[in-house]
């Protein structure tokens, strides 16, 4: 009888089923060893020709590493998974492996600050150029699209405008053109937004937020086809941006419960949404939950639920912002995100002060503007924090 096929949930707790097989641990066994043991010459020298065959150093593969990508690959419904040191190293393999000199790369127009100093500080470098692109407007993302163009990169919701893109139609047109639709999908997880599925052909994770969602590791992950993993694979081989076998097994401990908390940092995030949208203080307010968010109705179609970032814009700007910021007792002002701890912070002075002036202008990336990556907390503490934080800016800003 064919096996019927899980749910997400039970495949988030469960993975592929596989005890460990000598013990029958149900915690995955954590290989720590960096050089693995040949049985014999003859083994050593064909593990080096198919490393896939077995282990013997853990920079080219390592059993509990292993073990995390299958695990991705099962989550995101994808043939392949890789595993990186963080997620600035995934996407540095994604661009080394996919192109090189005189080719161009097309990329949404916002991304991560890290991303855009990826992109613009290093990978120029290498002669590659960076196509900005406005990815509401399809006749401009087919039109800046030529022969040398490797990728349309995109995150989605982006950071930290939470702008949406609509990935059926963006994979309509890279597909047309025969180039892959690379997707970051930290914000949402494959728990909440499910890329492939909707015609993306790579995903990358920043590991370190969601996906751990504990602040105890630092991790990239990208999930493809075998086509693309045979292309990057090498890259994090001899690069050597690879992770840990313990932050591996943290990673793999963290999953577990990621659908429950994803479930309870959006339950939150829109609680305090709505609260902050109705503040008077409150100029503009950007969350996927809300129907006042611009692409509310792609929002509900291609995500299963909101997420737990908020961004909005204070009146009183840099100001209002600092006195905010310094007045939270809940919140913790710290940059990163998919924590279960609740943190704050200033993209134009913090996550983002990378962006030249007319790049956060043309993003709406205001000095009074302030991300939240909203935590497991009692969600009334949360919002009393921020009452308190906002009723000192209106003491102390002349507004």
């Amino acid at each position: 009888m064919k096996k019927r096929e899980e749910a997400l949930e039970t495949i988030i707790v469960h993975g592929d089923h596989q005890l460990d097989p000598q013990t029958g641990s149900l915690s995955p066994p954590l290989y720590p060893s960096s050089t693995f043991a040949f049985k014999s010459s003859e083994q050593g020298a064909a593990l080096f020709k198919n490393p896939s065959d077995g282990y013997f150093y853990t920079r080219v593969s390592n059993p509990t590493i292993d073990l995390l990508r299958k695990k991705i690959a099962l989550l995101e419904d994808s043939e392949e998974a890789l595993a990186f040191g963080s997620g600035m190293a995934a996407i540095h393999a994604i661009v080394t492996a996919l192109a090189g000199s005189g080719d161009n790369l097309l990329v949404a127009n916002t991304v991560y600050g890290g991303t855009y100093k990826l992109l613009t500080e290093f990978i120029n470098r290498f002669n590659i150029e960076v196509r900005w692109v406005d990815c509401h407007n399809f006749d401009e993302v087919e039109s800046k699209i030529d022969s040398k163009t490797k990728f349309l990169f995109i995150e989605t919701p982006d950071n930290p405008t939470t702008t949406i893109y609509d990935l059926s139609k963006l994979s309509e047109i890279t597909s047309k053109k025969s180039i892959p639709l690379v997707v970051d999908n930290t914000f949402m997880t494959p728990y909440l937004q499910q890329p492939l599925k909707l015609g993306a052909d790579i995903i990358v994770h920043s590991a370190t937020k969601y996906i751990c969602g504990h602040a105890d590791v630092v991790a990239g992950l990208v999930a493809c086809n075998k086509e693309y993993y045979e292309k990057i694979f090498p890259v994090l081989v001899e690069t050597g941006g690879i992770i840990g076998p313990f932050e591996a097994w943290l990673l793999l401990r963290g999953i577990k419960t990621l659908h429950i908390r994803m479930e309870r940092h959006s339950a939150n995030a829109l609680q305090i949404a709505r609260y902050l949208e109705q503040h008077r203080l409150v100029k503009r307010i950007l969350y996927p939950g809300l129907p006042s968010h611009p692409q509310y109705e792609l929002a509900r179609h291609q995500m299963k639920d909101s997420g737990g970032i908020i961004s909005f814009e204070l009146e009183g700007g840099t100001e209002a912002c600092k006195i905010l910021m310094d007045n939270v007792h809940v919140f913790t002002l710290a940059i990163s995100l998919g924590d279960i701890d609740s943190l704050i912070q200033h993209p134009v002075t913090m996550t983002h002060s990378s962006y030249p002036k007319e790049m956060l202008d043309r993003d709406s990336i205001t000095d009074g503007m302030i991300r939240l990556s909203v935590g497991l907390e009692n969600v009334n503490d949360l919002i009393e924090d921020l009452e308190y934080a906002l009723s000192r800016v209106e003491e102390l800003v002349k507004i």
